[in-house]
């Protein structure tokens, strides 16, 4: 079975956000919100590197068991799901994550958000694919259309790379193979 996954090439990302940006604008993800971020390691130095994180649709989620209202599902081809429709908005997802992806914020009102993560594209549960109600809820379902997720699409320099896990690993393993090998050159 296919196990859907995002590398980032560390290697090429050059912290421009054009992935956050493609997110955000292709989702309409609300102000406050987000599916995903660019992180920089030691910054202002000549090891400084960046990478772009979101969801990592793990094999085993973490957050998945501890919804209490079963709202986040497993797909089988590996993406993890919330239904917007279900979450309650405790926020034990977040505090089972050990990658910290999972997203609320308070409306006008006070009230929390359901769950926002990266959706890898691909829509939402329980809902009729490419209808207005996933637009609204998920953003684009891309995935169902045959394209790849907007981040990785947008990625200038080609540092995000999605989607079967066999072929996006064989990618960056040759990527890092080709650059330690011109790093060996004399």
């Amino acid at each position: 079975m296919t196990q859907m996954i995002h590398i980032c090439d560390e290697g090429r990302c050059i912290s421009c956000l054009g992935c956050v940006i493609a997110c955000k604008a292709g989702h309409g993800v609300a102000p406050g919100l987000s599916r995903r971020k660019v992180v920089t390691f030691d910054d202002g130095t000549p090891r400084e590197r960046s990478v772009s994180v979101a969801c990592r649709h793990c094999e085993e989620p973490a957050c998945l068991p501890v919804c209490p209202v079963k709202a986040i599902t497993k797909r089988p081809d590996g993406i993890v799901q919330t239904n917007k429709e279900k979450c309650i908005s405790c926020k034990r997802c977040l505090k089972a994550c050990p990658f910290g992806v999972p997203t609320f914020v308070k409306d006008e009102n006070g009230k929390w958000s359901p769950q926002e993560k990266c959706t890898f594209c691909a829509g939402g549960p329980d809902v009729e694919p490419f209808s207005e109600k996933e637009m609204k809820l998920y953003g684009q379902n891309r995935l169902a259309a045959g394209k790849p997720p907007l981040c990785a699409a947008m990625c200038a320099t080609k540092a995000l790379l999605s989607g079967d896990a066999a072929v996006v690993t064989e990618i960056y393993e040759k990527r890092v193979a080709r650059r330690k090998s011109a790093a060996e050159k004399p």
